[in-house]
């Protein structure tokens, strides 16, 4: 039988995210250190919810046998117990523990101690910030790809792009990470021709938001969801790209390509372009 973590084989060295709560500040802080190694191969695993002994000892298992099958395996950790920390810190692993130095620097420049609750990262917290961000996902659902154009006034902004440019993730990432009001209408035959943006959204031009990709990049994306198809093909992409970056530029849209860009960019850029970096909640309504 083969190893459970054969990483040998494919290259890859072993990558655990390991937290007492959900996992996603540890995936987050790993992989933007990880991003700094783009020639190297990591094979990811994400272990939530390691608030016991029990738990700690099955993680520390897995580590072993990640180590017997290849190189030590490389642990980002947001664990809060001491005694949990100490336990994989003796794994036969590289540790990285992503909270512990700085808390012992807050503790300091506050003087107080840290509470040793597991699960605090990702809990409710502000419940006005939650109950903003479950809206801001209700609306992102509401406006996908132009299904509904109730209450447009509100949106924090639209994203306008052909077919397959990243228009829903951007949206759904904007909505649940920052609380905003997104919308997004796709860019079809019937928009053109146009002098100005489709009548949907041309009364909120002062929140639009265009993306755009490269030719090719599209003809590939849409060749996996309509193989061989007139929508996947070279042709029509160049065409719908073209179209699409002329009336941005004639409507002077502010937009981006999103051929090389990750969400967590083209998201960044539309906050600091769209002036929302800072207070995505308080914009006023028109």
């Amino acid at each position: 039988m083969a190893p459970l973590f054969d990483t040998s084989a494919t290259g890859a060295r072993a990558v655990f995210f390991v937290s007492d709560s959900t996992g996603i500040t540890a995936e987050t802080l790993g992989s933007a250190l990880l991003a700094n190694f783009p020639g190297a191969r990591f094979e990811r695993h994400t272990v939530p919810f390691v608030g016991s002994v029990t738990a700690v000892e099955a993680v520390v298992a897995r580590l072993h046998r990640a180590a017997a099958a290849g190189e030590a395996p490389i642990v980002f950790a947001t664990v809060k117990d001491a005694g949990i920390r100490a336990r994989l810190a003796d794994a036969a692993a590289v540790v990285i523990d992503l909270l512990a130095g700085h808390l012992t620097e807050l503790e300091a420049e506050l003087g107080a101690t840290a509470e040793t609750r597991a699960g605090q990262y990702h809990g409710l917290g502000d419940l006005e910030q939650y109950f903003r961000r479950m809206r801001a996902v209700e609306f992102a659902i509401e406006h996908d790809d132009g299904q509904s154009g109730r209450d447009l006034a509100s949106a924090d902004v639209i994203i306008v792009a052909p077919s397959r440019c990243g228009k829903t993730p951007t949206t759904m990432y904007l909505a649940l990470h920052y609380g905003l009001l997104v919308a997004n209408y796709p860019l079809t035959d019937d928009d053109f021709p146009t002098d100005g943006l489709p009548r949907v959204v041309a009364p909120h031009a002062d929140r639009c938001f265009g993306l755009t990709t490269t030719a090719l990049r599209l003809s590939q994306v849409r060749h996996e969801r309509r193989p061989h198809s007139t929508y996947a093909s070279l042709a029509q992409c160049t065409l719908e790209i073209r179209r699409a970056e002329d009336l941005y530029r004639r409507t002077r849209l502010p937009f981006l390509s999103s051929a090389t860009r990750s969400v967590e960019e083209m998201s960044a850029v539309i906050l600091q372009s769209m002036n929302l970096r800072d207070r995505p909640h308080e914009r006023p309504t028109p």
